[in-house]
């Protein structure tokens, strides 16, 4: 008997040409090299009043989980900025954490040139590119990641030294012990989900059958909000399709009611729910009862369940699986993970209005004339 297209290593490898799913077998490694890069960042900071991390796609992410981590350890609000302008608030006691793998993204660039005026703290993470030129040239603090890869393959790098910032700082201390639990459960999740694993025998590759072929809508709630946004936005990048993230308790009063009347798509839509063993009361009930309402409506569900015992370890946990399911689903597909022709062609598109010149430009101006009293 032939082997399914998602144990056959032949078979995966003529698809995904880029190897993208060598980054999820191999995600626990990238994510220790990631924290002894990050021992080496300089942290010379006051102590700031509120935090913006600011980045875009496979950039911000790392901003989103960190801030969702954060939200019941630190004494400092935390906020992911994804346009081209910080907020009005934004002053020389916010501390601007400009997040860029490529070095080239043109919002990111606008923001930093916000934040050098507005006499921000700043600290740029990225592999190179524009970002890095700047912050040599206007003397930022930076912390130079590993170039070459796919930016929503490089989120070891963009959120760890995240992390480790804010233990640097003195604003946690709490990283060292949920991180090691963390890579225990990424090294167990890239086991149970190894290509020889049956279909059957993996989460990652069962729940990939069951939602090809239609819309998944991804649910979170408290720490796993921004885990539901990242696989939403895997599934869109890695398998080409369409899908959606929301939060509970928040989609109880809008969402579900758009379940009501799917008529004849009803069969389209799934509904995939992140859990943990140690979720509130209260959500448990919700998840519960949404999941009924969902199922009486004919759309089909299905659970994803956090692993460890620390929020940071639940959290990863999820990303792993999620990072697995995605590129599994895009496997399944026939489509190579790795390429995003429609970002490209519209990235292409964009350059015709120079807006990344002109930013460098009025950079190199206001470079000229700053003087550092952060650093």
């Amino acid at each position: 008997m032939d082997k399914h297209r998602l144990e056959n290593y032949e078979e995966i490898q003529s698809i995904d040409k880029a190897d993208m799913l060598n980054y999820c077998l191999s995600m626990h490694t990238h994510y220790q090299k990631a924290a002894n890069l990050a021992t080496g960042m300089l942290t010379s900071y006051a102590k700031p009043s509120n935090i913006i991390v600011t980045g875009v796609g496979g950039s911000a992410i790392g901003g989103e989980l960190l801030k969702d981590w954060a939200k019941n350890k630190v004494h400092v609000p935390i906020e992911v900025n994804r346009e081209y302008h910080l907020p009005a608030y934004a002053n020389e006691k916010t501390l601007v954490l400009v997040t860029s793998y490529t070095g080239d993204t043109e919002e990111t660039l606008s923001a930093l040139c916000d934040a050098i005026k507005k006499k921000c703290m700043i600290y740029c993470i990225t592999s190179g590119g524009t970002l890095m030129e700047i912050a040599e040239r206007a003397n930022i603090p930076y912390l130079q990641v590993p170039a070459g890869m796919p930016p929503r393959a490089a989120l070891p790098y963009m959120l760890v030294p995240l992390l480790v910032f804010l233990e640097k700082i003195g604003l946690t201390s709490e990283i060292s012990v949920e991180f090691d639990e963390a890579l225990s459960s990424i090294r167990e999740i890239e086991i149970q989900n190894a290509v020889e694993i049956s279909v059957k025998d993996s989460l990652t590759k069962t729940l990939a059958v069951n939602i090809e072929g239609h819309i998944p809508m991804i649910y979170g709630f408290g720490v796993f909000s921004s885990v539901a946004r990242r696989l939403k936005q895997q599934i869109n990048e890695n398998a080409k399709m369409m899908s959606k993230w929301d939060n509970l308790p928040e989609l109880n009063h809008n969402e579900i009611v758009g379940y009501e009347k799917t008529g004849t798509i009803k069969d389209t839509f799934v509904a995939v729910f992140i859990r943990d063993k140690d979720e509130p009361v209260e959500i448990r009930k919700r998840i519960e009862i949404t999941m009924e309402l969902i199922k009486s409506a004919g759309s089909n569900t299905y659970e994803i369940w956090s692993q460890g015992k620390s929020s940071l370890a639940k959290m990863l946990s999820v990303i792993a699986i999620a990072d697995f399911l995605s590129n599994y689903l895009a496997i399944l597909r026939g489509i190579d993970p790795t390429p995003v022709q429609t970002i490209d062609k519209l990235k292409k598109s964009l350059k015709k209005n120079c807006v990344k010149e002109q930013v460098i430009k009025e950079i190199e101006k206001i470079t000229n004339t700053y003087i550092s009293t952060h650093f």
